[in-house]
């Protein structure tokens, strides 16, 4: 089976940051990002500044190159308000896909 590769946005509510990455299984990634023991993880960034919360995550394909660009896109934006329109859109959409009753992907 081909993975189904995700932009996942990351929350720190004790830090109030943001982290933007890729992956084809966004729980197992959540879960490293939290409780990692991986060499030199103290060193990441994302050890820093834990617990993090999917703030919200979306499919991009099959094509894990195409991830690494949207993932490199949202990233040299530099923005937070650019990230947090991001989550934004796609809360906005998930309600809409509620009120005209089309499922949508819960994460």
């Amino acid at each position: 089976m081909v993975p189904v590769f995700s932009i996942y946005i990351l929350h720190s509510a004790s830090a109030d940051k943001y982290y933007v990455g890729y992956s084809h299984d966004i729980p197992a990634r959540l879960l490293d990002h939290n409780e990692g023991d991986r060499a030199q993880q103290s060193a990441k960034y994302t050890f820093k500044h834990r617990p993090w919360r999917l703030a919200c995550s979306f499919e991009v394909g099959t094509d894990r190159g195409e991830a690494m660009k949207i993932e490199k896109y949202i990233k040299r934006q530099k923005s937070r308000s650019f990230i947090e329109k991001v989550i934004e859109i796609h809360k906005n959409q998930e309600e809409l896909a509620q009120l005209t009753s089309v499922p949508a992907r819960r994460d």
